[in-house]
């Protein structure tokens, strides 16, 4: 999480000796925390927009306003900010779809419940999606996290959509693997024409999905 500055604008006094001393010792830490945030988001931008690998850290630099040795004294490679990105990315969502599993609802409130956390990351999340998306085959060899954690992802939502087959709640002719794959890819690809601000926002597009999902476009 960002740290931001309180500072009301009103002057402050000024401070010496070891009170002067505590106060910056205090406040560098979560300047360096804020500075570090700030380059991740530019980082994440710019790999969702040209590519991981066609980003080099001279582009990241750049974009910043620092010298590209400048980087390093933040981060150890190029790896470790996409690594940061992503990692952050995942905790979020695979935390929040296990706070849904936990309540133990029934099988259709729980998909439902997978579904909207999914579409509410396409806004706080869209670079981290974008990039997930266009370098997944070349990052999942070497972050190797993000196979397990999509195979975790995964068997939440095919064991929750095979509870509601057992229960009678979803057809029985549906293979659950396929019926996951095809939710996940509908949901990811919205972060490429999906804009905030637009007639829907996150919530009222998951809405709109799970009516099409659960009822079909057919009268009924």
């Amino acid at each position: 999480m960002t740290t931001t500055s309180t500072n009301s604008g009103r002057p402050k006094a000024r401070t010496t000796g070891e009170g002067a001393t505590r106060r910056r010792g205090r406040g560098s830490p979560a300047l360096a925390s804020e500075r570090r945030e700030h380059l991740i988001r530019l980082a994440a931008e710019l790999f969702a927009e040209k590519g991981y690998q066609a980003t080099t850290v001279r582009d990241i630099a750049k974009e910043a306003g620092i010298l590209s040795g400048s980087l390093y004294h933040h981060f150890s490679s190029k790896e470790s900010i996409v690594d940061e990105i992503l990692s952050g990315f995942f905790d979020e969502v695979m935390s929040s779809y296990r706070a849904v599993i936990e309540e133990g609802r029934d099988p259709r409130e729980t998909i439902a419940g997978l579904v909207r956390i999914a579409f509410g990351t396409l806004e706080p999340h869209r670079a981290a999606i974008t990039v997930m998306q266009n370098d997944w085959n070349y990052l999942k060899d070497r972050l190797d996290y993000l196979t397990k954690s999509e195979d975790e992802v995964e068997k939440m939502w095919v064991d929750t959509i095979r509870a509601g087959q057992e229960q009678g709640l979803f057809r029985s002719d549906i293979d659950p693997k396929l019926t996951y794959r095809m939710i996940r890819d509908t949901i990811w690809v919205a972060v490429r024409w999906f804009r905030p601000g637009g007639r829907l926002d996150a919530a009222g597009l998951s809405e709109h999905y799970l009516k099409v999902m659960f009822d079909g476009i057919n009268t009924h």
